[in-house]
C-alpha cells in the first residue's frame, strides 16, 4: 500500500469513527434533555383518558356581586352586578397524599367550602375531583396558591355576568306574587265548587313556582356569596430509566443514522464521479 493512501486511509477511518462517536454522544445527551431520569409513566395518556365527574344538579350555584357607580350622562347610577366566576385547575402529581392534604389545608385557610368531592382509583392512579366555594375576596389568592401545587396541566378562569338573569328572576317573582294575590282575592268572592277547586290548584302551582324561584334567588343572596374553584388532581408513578437502556437506545439510533448517512454520502460520491466522467468524455470529443 502506497504511503499516501495509507496515511489518508488512517485519517478517513479516524474521521468516520469520530463522526460515529459524535452522533452517539449527541443522541445520549438529547435523551437526557427530553426524558429525565425520573419520568412519570403514561402521564399524558392518563390525563387525556380521564373524564372528570360532574357535580350533581342539586349542588347550589355560586354567585357573587360587585357594587359600583356608573356614569350615565350627567348623573351617576349605582350598579349591583351579579356574576359567576369559575376557576378550573387540572394538576398531576406523584405525591398524591401530600398534595391532597395541601389542597384541603388551603381550602380551610381561605375559608372555602367543599361542595362536591369525588375520589377514586387505586394507589398510583388515584383521582380527586373537588368543587370548592370560595368567598370572592379570597378567590385570586387561593387560585394563585393552587396553581403552584403539583404539575399543572391546564388552568383557566371564566367570569360570566348574571345581572340580567337576577333581574329577570326578581321580575318573574313579582309577577307571580301579583297573580297569587289576585287569585286569593277571587277566592274570597265565592262561586261554584269546581271554580273554587280550580282557583285553589292554580294558587298551589304558583306557590310551587315561587318556591323554586326562591331557591334560585337564594343563590344570589349577599350573605351566601361564593366563587367556584374546580380542582382535578390525578396521580402517576415515576419510572426510572437505567443508563444501559439509554445507551442501548442511543446506540441503535446512532447505527441506523450513521448507515443512512454513509449510504447518502456514497450515492452522492458515485453520482459526482459519474458526472465528472461524463463531462470529461464530452470535453474529449469536443
Amino acid at each position: 500500500m502506497k504511503p499516501f493512501v495509507k496515511k489518508n486511509l488512517k485519517k478517513t477511518i479516524a474521521l468516520l469513527l469520530l463522526l460515529f462517536v459524535g452522533l452517539f454522544v449527541f443522541r445520549l445527551l438529547f435523551g437526557y434533555q427530553t426524558i429525565p431520569e425520573g419520568t412519570i409513566s403514561g402521564m399524558q395518556n392518563h390525563i387525556d383518558a380521564f373524564q372528570s365527574e360532574e357535580p350533581p344538579f342539586s349542588i347550589r350555584k355560586n354567585y357573587a356581586s360587585k357594587k359600583y357607580q356608573q356614569v350615565q350622562g350627567m348623573t351617576s347610577v349605582n350598579v349591583d352586578q351579579k356574576y359567576e366566576k369559575i376557576a378550573d385547575i387540572k394538576s398531576f402529581t406523584t405525591e398524591f397524599e401530600r398534595v391532597e392534604k395541601s389542597i384541603r389545608s388551603q381550602v380551610k385557610d381561605f375559608k372555602g367550602l367543599i361542595q362536591f368531592e369525588n375520589k377514586s382509583g387505586n394507589e398510583g392512579y388515584r383521582k380527586l375531583n373537588l368543587t370548592i366555594g370560595i368567598p370572592p375576596e379570597n378567590f385570586d389568592s387561593i387560585y394563585a396558591s393552587l396553581i403552584k401545587v403539583g404539575k399543572i396541566q391546564s388552568k383557566q378562569i371564566t367570569k360570566t355576568d348574571k345581572t340580567n338573569e337576577y333581574k329577570e328572576l326578581n321580575a318573574k317573582k313579582a309577577s307571580l306574587e301579583k297573580i297569587r294575590a289576585s287569585l286569593i282575592d277571587l277566592k274570597s268572592k265565592g262561586g261554584r265548587i269546581d271554580e273554587y277547586m280550580q282557583l285553589e290548584n292554580r294558587i298551589l302551582e304558583i306557590e310551587q313556582q315561587l318556591q323554586e324561584l326562591g331557591v334560585s334567588l337564594g343563590n344570589f343572596d349577599d350573605e351566601n356569596e361564593f366563587c367556584t374553584v374546580k380542582v382535578l388532581l390525578t396521580e402517576g408513578k415515576v419510572t426510572e430509566i437505567s443508563l444501559m437502556q439509554r445507551i442501548k437506545v442511543a446506540l441503535e439510533w446512532t447505527i441506523k443514522t450513521y448507515l443512512m448517512l454513509m449510504a447518502a454520502l456514497t450515492f452522492m460520491s458515485l453520482f459526482g464521479y459519474l458526472l465528472l466522467l461524463s463531462i470529461e468524455k464530452i470535453r474529449t470529443r469536443i
